[in-house]
């Protein structure tokens, strides 16, 4: 069976100046943002701070108002979606799927459109469900005979297809049971760890971010308001709002207690 590459990529993810408004009113104010390649940078904020925003206009679903954004040497145009949908991989809560394809069918769906053959089908779907924990008799099942978890794995799965140099992954555990979760989440930092991918997540949890990012960017209200380690947000907030959302997470291990004095 063939490695699942592990080669070092170059490049990152770059805004300068992005901004989106709908009806008049921004949803995103004007933003500057880079994610370090290998690195996994976390987004955090209430609703409507505009973390899916971000990722939607980085992968070319929706248009920046103003401002530009590359990815590695790419311009993010209409011009290049398509090519940089292929360099992306996209994580969405519950997985996301087609509920008339299969698990294979789903996660194979972007292949089998540019042509590849069966042989090369097999061997990357095969390699893929070792690297998600995906039993493999379960790969002919439908979405909706999956469990939330193996559905979110077969969605883990269909966004590195194509072995992307980048994830860009949307709430991807939000829906499930605290025990799954907390499974996959380590699942997904030896991921990480092991394909040393650029990854952008997008999380309400604030010690799932701790967790799984390199570094924490907080927003509120379509700005970001500070970015770094999990320490720098408790001991060094950048305004009272940072304290005050880190007050209002779930006192998951210790991680959104007070700093000592």
């Amino acid at each position: 069976m063939e490695e699942v590459t592990t080669t070092p990529r170059e490049g990152a993810i770059r805004l300068t100046g992005v901004s989106k408004s709908y009806n008049g009113k921004p949803v995103l104010e004007p933003t500057d943002l880079t994610v370090p390649a290998e690195r996994c940078l976390a987004l955090i904020g209430p609703s409507g701070s505009g973390k899916s925003t971000l990722l939607r206009l980085i992968l070319g679903l929706i248009a920046p108002d103003g401002g530009v954004i590359e990815f590695q040497d790419t311009r993010v145009e209409p011009r290049s979606y398509r090519e940089l949908r292929q360099r992306i991989g996209y994580v969405i809560q519950d997985g996301g799927l087609f509920p008339h394809l299969d698990a294979g069918e789903n996660v194979t769906l972007k292949a089998r459109d540019l042509g590849w053959d069966a042989e090369r089908l097999r061997r990357r779907l095969a390699e893929l469900a070792e690297l998600a924990h995906f039993p493999p008799e379960l790969l002919g099942r439908y979405p909706a005979q999956l469990s939330g978890g193996q559905r979110q794995r077969v969605g883990l799965m269909r966004a590195l297809m194509l072995d992307p140099e980048a994830l860009l992954m949307d709430e991807p555990l939000g829906a499930l049971d605290p025990i799954i979760r907390s499974r996959l989440q380590a699942e997904l930092k030896q991921i990480f760890q092991r394909l040393r991918k650029t990854v952008l997540l997008v999380t309400h949890d604030m010690a799932e971010s701790a967790f799984l990012g390199d570094e924490i960017v907080l927003m509120r209200d379509g700005r970001i308001v500070q970015r770094g380690g999990l320490e720098d947000l408790l001991d060094r907030p950048a305004e009272p709002f940072v304290t005050e959302f880190l007050r209002a997470q779930r006192p998951l291990g210790g991680v959104t207690g007070s700093s000592p004095s």
